[in-house]
């Protein structure tokens, strides 16, 4: 794990020896040099030790690995493809936490198969922000219904299930749903 304590302690204008003094049961300077230097792998537990000496959560501590862009070699418009303007980049998507996804199999409705669907799980009290949208509900006994929402009443959801000729299901109180939130597809 890659970690930034030394240089959130060098910002706070801590020495080696102020941060282990800090920790809570104290420790050694060597042992925190030791840490921040990667000569000795941080446990969770000594990352949140280190935090609360630093006043820091232990995210604060943690570095990611840089995720790579995607250069912008032309920007398309109404008058074609032209040069952007500036250098940029677009940053790959990655699923937000509580995300779920759909494989597709079989061409059914607006979706080929091979796409990914991702979908944002909501609690009830969120449903409302899915109608006319896809989602994917819950059954019981391990199913699931996919289909437009199209409908909320008392708790009960009103799902248009894809496809030519389907009827409209109802659904009572699931505990949670997923909303169609990003289409991945292969060119």
């Amino acid at each position: 794990m890659i970690t930034a304590i030394r240089e959130v302690r060098r910002a706070k204008g801590l020495t080696l020896e102020d941060v282990a003094r800090r920790c809570a049961p104290p420790t050694t300077a060597q042992t925190i040099g030791r840490l921040e230097t990667g000569m000795r792998t941080v446990s969770v537990g000594w990352l949140n030790r280190i935090a609360a000496a630093l006043g820091v959560t232990a995210a604060d501590l943690v570095k990611l690995p840089a995720r790579a862009g995607i250069d912008v070699a032309a920007v398309l418009d109404a008058g074609g493809a032209h040069a952007p303007k500036r250098p940029s980049a677009l940053t790959p998507p990655s699923p937000a936490a509580g995300s779920v996804a759909v494989l597709i199999v079989a061409g059914v409705g607006d979706y080929r198969a091979g796409d990914e669907l991702w979908c944002e799980t909501l609690a009830p009290e969120a449903y409302a922000g899915a109608l006319n949208r896809d989602v994917l509900v819950p059954r019981p006994a391990g199913r699931f219904l996919f289909g437009r929402l199209i409908g909320r009443e008392k708790g009960r959801l009103q799902v248009l299930p894809l496809g030519a000729g389907t009827r409209q299901q109802v659904v009572a109180d699931p505990p949670w749903i997923a909303r169609a939130a990003r289409l991945i597809r292969a060119l």
